[in-house]
């Protein structure tokens, strides 16, 4: 078993992906070339191909959220890698950035990232017991 930090490969990629989209930051600037970054590459990937690519993209975004909004990297309720907000919510940067591969821009990481402090700033929906 590896003593590797599994952190240090989300970190390594982020830094790749930011320098590879010649950015200076983590930020919202940022997201919006990552946006455009995945609509230049959707016609040249498919499901065969795409993985990898939407795993470095994902650090990438995951590391935007958590320099941009104080989230943290954590791991979420099913088990998966994502951002953690105040320990009530949780982001799948991953799972956003190939919703985009998947759907266009009428899912793009650009307006999901706009739309955190609005996400943050809702009640945290408690589950009731079931009656």
């Amino acid at each position: 078993m590896s003593s590797e930090n599994p952190l240090a490969h989300i970190h390594q990629a982020a830094e790749a992906v930011r320098q590879q989209l010649r950015v200076n930051d983590f930020d919202e600037a940022a997201v919006q070339r990552l946006a455009n970054f995945i609509e230049e590459q959707r016609p040249l990937l498919n499901r065969d191909n795409i993985q990898g690519v939407v795993v470095a993209l994902g650090a990438f975004l995951g590391q935007c959220m958590v320099q941009g909004y104080q989230g943290e990297w954590a791991t979420g309720p099913d088990g998966t890698t994502g951002v953690g907000f105040r320990g009530e919510r949780f982001f799948n940067p991953f799972f956003r950035v190939a919703l985009q591969f998947d759907n266009g821009l009428k899912e793009s990481v650009a307006d999901f990232f706009a739309s955190i402090p609005s996400r943050l700033a809702e009640p945290v929906k408690r589950k009731g017991w079931i009656q």
